[in-house]
């Protein structure tokens, strides 16, 4: 027994170093920041699609931030209301109003949703369909939950201009408040760079793609080389998706991370956060049960296992759990400063990975069920993909 533990002490220390420095820096979010770049001056439109499904109490702020833009003048709004049973559109519209800025922003009624499409595409899709009359030279794709720093879609562009990219996105700082919120949201994005490393996107010599799809600036061309929205409309994590559109079709793709812009979507129980979780997470293993059975043995070597050697009374073997789990703190470490946290947060990412395995394995029976992918009454990732009631 203490040799296996013994070989899995050492694994765990491998794994972690072999994460420290060669996968890319994900875990050092500050180098992942705008760079600093002269101010874009825009001189053709920039079209805002805001996909809102029952978002009443967060949509104001967002159309107020976008119409607040230091490049506000370039910009027009575009809300597609996805048939919301709440006030989203009347909000959307009396915002603007009480702005002087009606003409900046149009309110769409979204149609009903189309087989094979996800509902969030079908809605950014029919935003761009009339966003395409004005002949943007950039569209934002955005969530109605976020909040835009004055400077964040000039500094976009600017980032698109400065390197030629077709597709730039930020990771926006999500809302964490609550218990359940520092507990799990700063090892939500950390998984997020573990996966999808910003400095391997930006390497045009790599595969990798991803995005963050609450703010994402795409050049309608490459938009369309792509093969538009049309190609990816049944994608659940369709801000990757349309990332590896963009990339596999020779685009260049940029993502990185913002502390201004914030997402104000509250999670106020480990509930709320186990279902967001729970919604993509099968989807992601490609929903194969292999894929799972493999994910849950690696996360259980990489985070569980230092917990199990550091209780042992084996004292080399604590000390091969301590080191491993001291290696994981301190790859941690940048993301709880980042959210401004008690260093001690540091030590609880083997503890959060528990609850994502559980969540990952919820995410599986929820599918099996013809569940998967459920948000605001639709299941879009499963065998069925169908309106359910009681959202």
């Amino acid at each position: 027994m203490q040799f296996w533990g013994f070989i899995a002490g050492v694994f765990c220390l491998v794994v972690w170093l072999a994460l420290l420095v060669a996968r890319g820096g994900f875990w050092n979010v500050g180098n992942f920041f705008a760079p600093r770049l002269p101010a874009a001056t825009i001189h053709d439109l920039v079209a805002v699609i805001i996909p809102a499904r029952d978002e009443s109490e967060v949509i104001a702020t967002a159309v107020r931030s976008l119409l607040n833009q230091s490049v506000a003048d370039r910009i027009h709004i575009f809300v597609v209301d996805d048939q919301s049973t709440d006030q989203t559109a009347e909000v959307a519209g009396e915002t603007a109003a009480k702005m002087g800025r009606s003409d900046a922003v149009t309110v769409i009624p979204g149609s009903q949703l189309l087989p094979g499409w996800t509902g969030k595409l079908w809605a950014v899709e029919q935003g761009i369909r009339r966003a395409e009359k004005l002949n943007p030279s950039f569209l934002l794709l955005t969530d109605a939950d976020i909040r835009h720093a004055p400077g964040n879609v000039a500094t976009l562009v600017a980032i698109a201009e400065a390197g030629n990219y077709d597709l730039a996105s930020f990771m926006v700082k999500l809302h964490c408040r609550s218990f359940a919120e520092r507990f799990l949201i700063p090892p939500f994005v950390f998984f997020f760079f573990l996966l999808y490393p910003p400095n391997w996107i930006r390497d045009s010599q790599r595969k990798t793609a991803g995005a963050a799809g609450g703010c994402m600036l795409v050049r309608p061309a490459a938009l369309k080389r792509a093969g538009c929205l049309q190609s990816i409309r049944g994608e659940i994590i369709d801000d990757c998706a349309l990332a590896r559109a963009v990339k596999g079709s020779g685009g260049k793709v940029w993502l990185g991370a913002t502390a201004d812009t914030s997402s104000e979507r509250v999670y106020g129980s480990l509930g709320e956060i186990e279902h967001m979780i729970a919604r993509t997470a099968f989807n992601q293993l490609q929903h194969s049960v292999l894929l799972l059975l493999g994910a849950m043995i690696g996360l259980s070597l990489t985070y569980l296992v230092p917990i199990a050697l550091v209780l042992t009374p084996n004292h080399r073997l604590a000390a091969l759990g301590v080191l491993s789990w001291g290696l994981m703190a301190l790859t941690y470490w940048p993301m709880v400063r980042f959210y401004r946290l008690h260093p001690l947060w540091s030590l609880m990412l083997p503890f959060a990975a528990g609850f994502f395995m559980l969540a990952t394995v919820h995410s599986a029976f929820r599918f099996w069920c013809g569940h998967g992918g459920q948000w605001k009454g639709r299941s879009q990732d499963g065998r069925v993909a169908t309106e359910v009631s009681g959202r």
